[in-house]
C-alpha cells in the first residue's frame, strides 16, 4: 500500500511539473502578448510632454492620430501650436506654421531631439510591432517595482532599420506591458532608459499612460510623456496624412 502511495504521489508530481513547463512561454510569446496590448493599428489620442532640462520644466501638449504606418502629430500648446509632424510610411515632415515653412527631416536630422526632447524623431517613426524588428531572448525573470517581470534581450533582426541595435526589456509577467527598455548601441553603449509609471485597462488592453525617457548621452535631463486621453479605431478622415493638410 505505501509503494502504491508513493507512486500516486510520484505520478501527481510528474504532472504537475509537466504543466509548469507546458505553461512556460517562448521569449516570441512573450513579446507577441506585448505586441498585442502596445501596437496600435488605428488611434487618436491627447498626450502632454514635459521636457526636463537640470530644473528647467518645459510643458507641451499635442493631438495625434495614427493609422499603421501613418501618423499626424499637432501641438496644441501656446508656443507651439500648429507645428505639425506628419509620418508617411519611412518619411517625416514638420510644418513650422510662424514662417509657413515645410521640412522633410532625414538623415542625421532623425537622431535630434523631437522639439528638444529625449525622444528623437528616430523614435516616433519605429511604428513596427517588436517582433517584426527584433529577435529575442528570454534572460531570465526579475521583480521591479514590485511586479514580477520577464527578463528579454532583443537583438535588431537581420535587414531591419532599427533605432537601438540592442534593447532590454522587462515585461509583466500577468499584464505583459513593458515596464522597463535599456536602449543599446551596436557598440554596446547604453543610450536611452524608458520607463513605464503608470499603465491603465481600456478594454481588453493594457496601455502605457506615462512614461518617462531619459537619454543617457545628455547630463540632467528626462522627458515624462502622459497620455490624458486615447481612442482605439476611431473613424480617421482619409485626406488625414496628406502633404496638402501639413499646411
Amino acid at each position: 500500500m505505501k509503494r502504491l502511495i508513493g507512486l500516486f504521489l510520484c505520478f501527481l508530481f510528474l504532472v504537475h511539473l509537466g504543466a509548469a513547463f507546458a505553461a512556460e512561454l517562448t521569449a516570441e510569446e512573450i513579446i507577441r502578448r506585448r505586441d498585442h496590448n502596445e501596437y496600435v493599428n488605428t488611434a487618436s489620442a491627447e498626450a502632454e510632454m514635459i521636457i526636463v532640462n537640470n530644473n528647467r520644466k518645459t510643458t507641451k501638449t499635442m493631438v495625434s492620430y495614427a493609422d499603421e504606418d501613418n501618423g499626424l502629430v499637432i501641438f496644441t500648446n501656446p508656443r507651439d501650436r500648429g507645428t505639425k509632424f506628419l509620418k508617411r510610411g519611412d518619411d517625416l515632415w514638420m510644418f513650422f506654421p510662424d514662417a509657413e515653412e515645410l521640412i522633410k527631416i532625414s538623415g542625421h536630422m532623425l537622431n535630434q531631439g523631437m522639439m528638444g526632447s529625449d525622444f528623437s524623431y528616430q523614435d516616433i517613426m519605429e511604428s513596427d510591432k517588436l517582433t517584426d524588428l527584433y529577435d529575442f531572448t528570454l534572460l531570465g525573470e526579475e521583480e521591479l517595482n514590485g511586479r514580477p517581470c520577464y527578463v528579454l534581450e532583443g537583438i535588431a533582426a537581420p535587414g531591419k532599420e532599427v533605432s537601438y541595435y540592442r534593447r532590454k526589456s522587462w515585461v509583466d509577467k500577468e499584464k505583459f506591458i513593458g515596464w522597463k527598455e535599456e536602449l543599446y548601441a551596436r557598440s554596446g553603449r547604453l543610450l536611452k532608459v524608458m520607463e513605464t509609471k503608470r499603465i491603465e485597462q481600456i478594454g481588453e488592453r493594457w496601455y502605457p499612460m506615462e512614461m518617462v525617457m531619459e537619454d543617457k548621452l545628455r547630463k540632467n535631463t528626462r522627458t515624462e510623456f502622459i497620455v490624458r486621453a486615447i481612442e482605439f479605431n476611431p473613424e480617421i478622415p482619409a485626406d488625414t496624412f496628406t502633404l496638402e493638410n501639413l499646411r
